[in-house]
């Protein structure tokens, strides 16, 4: 088994168990034990801090995937390039920090007039540790992939600090502990996710704090360039991923309750965008090691591969998800989600949208064309601030997420197109109209299934039929060679 394969392979493991474990906290955990307005805040901070960290990181995260290969050196010393990192991110944070301080007025003037918007008011600095600690994370993970080793930030990431969350929240269900409390465990959590992080980077000699080279600070301002021109690109999609959320919570008078029902359904559709967060935290860096040297048909296999199978897998969990929508509305408990799951639809098509994407946009930022991948994104951050403007007043959650999915439809074409273009890349194929007939067939089946009257029974059934039905039509069909190629090995294991 490749590297690809290998390590996508125990990414693809820990996603999907640190999914499991997130979509039992959101849908079960949440629902029962913190109110509307506390799930609300809670996907605010995580939308801050994660926007707060992008800008305060100068774009770091880029700049060691993308000049790690140039640097590295075989005394292990990569001249200096640790010493750089810290220095690079702690003088941009702290920056960065002086600024939120110096908002902090304007900022809650306007959201203490908002309906359960308290919460944000009281622990608005509490989001400047959390967001810190979701920087030193990125960086630390950032270098983890540099040198391949990135199972163990998928874990800390995906489970452990989950693991943490929902011990934690069973604790307020016993009321043993506040959600202040809950908060603070949360913090501390992210403190031990970083600290194990930097530990396994440390111990093995990774991005020594050796003195920075000559050659290093001769350079430093190409580095800088790009670090700056990367951080509004990078910043730019946190915008996308986070914007509606953030307009949601400024546009509405309902706020923190708005937001807590939309991020529910959000966090749901994210669970779509696995395949490709798996596969992406290795494909990543191959990619740019190709581009080291050169390599355009490695970078286009990649490319065509990647996309047909987080397209086939995302197709799967989107159409199961819909299939079982009563039991997802009973899971759900609270009467304030009725009537939303549209929602969840049309933000899903957006995450399918940009999964079957694949690497067209990563292929631009590693590439000398990286400047444009900063225009692009911007302008459709633009284009998302206007959408959701005039839509959420009048439609509101489901103006947030139609303004999500033609964002990130009109991102995906310009970042296709321009590959297409200049490098005469494209991932699309056959296989991709393979997928949608698999998958129109399997989630007519899932929704024209009668239903059955335990509604744990009908969950069990729908999801063997739809799954069984759209498995066998991708293998039938031969949509994928690497899927079809792990069939068979299980088959002939069977067999033997």
């Amino acid at each position: 088994m490749n590297l690809l394969k290998r390590q996508g392979f125990f990414n693809s493991l820990i996603l999907y168990a640190g999914t499991a474990l997130g979509f039992f906290n959101l849908v079960i955990l949440f629902q029962r034990c913190l109110s509307i307005e506390q799930i609300g805040f809670f996907s605010l901070m995580i939308a801050i801090s994660l926007i707060y960290a992008q800008f305060a990181s100068i774009g770091i995260g880029n700049v060691i995937l993308k000049y790690f290969p140039y640097y590295s050196t075989t005394d292990g010393k990569h001249n200096g390039f640790g010493r750089f990192i810290v220095i690079y991110s702690g003088i941009s944070f702290a920056l960065f920090t002086i600024f939120f301080i110096a908002f902090k007025n304007p900022i809650i003037g306007h959201y203490s007039k908002e309906k359960g918007a308290g919460l944000l008011v009281k622990y608005y600095y509490y989001l400047i540790p959390i967001s810190l600690l979701t920087m030193a994370y990125t960086i630390f993970e950032s270098m983890a992939r540099a040198i391949f080793k990135n199972v163990l930030s998928a874990f800390l990431k995906e489970v452990l600090l989950r693991v943490f969350t929902s011990v934690s929240i069973l604790l307020i269900g016993a009321a043993w502990i506040n959600y202040q409390d809950f908060l603070v465990i949360y913090l501390v959590a992210n403190i031990v996710i970083v600290i194990i992080l930097w530990y396994s980077i440390y111990r093995d000699k990774h991005f020594p704090l050796s003195p920075v080279s000559v050659h290093m600070r001769d350079n430093k301002v190409l580095l800088l360039k790009y670090g700056v021109f990367t951080v509004l690109s990078g910043t730019s999609f946190a915008l996308i991923q986070n914007l509606d959320i953030l307009m949601l919570s400024a546009l509405r008078k309902e706020s923190l309750e708005f937001v807590g029902i939309y991020s529910t359904f959000f966090n749901i559709a994210v669970v779509i965008s696995l395949p490709a967060k798996a596969m992406n935290r290795t494909s990543l860096q191959i990619v740019s090691q190709a581009w080291a040297t050169n390599d355009l048909p490695k970078i286009d296999k990649i490319y065509y591969k990647t996309s047909v199978v987080q397209m086939l897998i995302g197709c799967l969990l989107f159409i199961g998800l819909i299939a079982n929508r009563d039991f997802i509305m009973v899971l759900l408990k609270k009467h304030e989600y009725v009537g939303y799951f549209d929602v969840f639809i049309i933000v899903g098509i957006g995450f399918l949208v940009d999964i079957t994407g694949g690497l067209n946009g990563y292929i631009m930022n590693v590439s000398k064309y990286y400047r444009l991948t900063t225009y692009f994104i911007t302008a459709t951050v633009i284009l998302c601030v206007i959408i959701n403007w005039f839509l959420i007043p009048k439609y509101g959650m489901t103006g947030a997420a139609i303004s999500y999915t033609v964002t990130m439809f009109t991102l995906n074409f310009i970042y296709w197109l321009f590959v297409k273009i200049k490098f005469g890349l494209q991932p699309f194929g056959k296989a991709h109209l393979l997928v949608l007939f698999a998958s129109a067939i399997a989630l007519v089946v899932g929704l024209y299934l009668p239903l059955v009257h335990n509604i744990w029974f009908d969950v069990i059934l729908r999801s063997a039929v739809v799954g069984i039905v759209y498995t066998g039509l991708a293998y039938l069909l031969n949509i994928s060679a690497d899927i079809n190629e792990v069939f068979n090995s299980v088959l002939k294991f069977k067999k033997g």
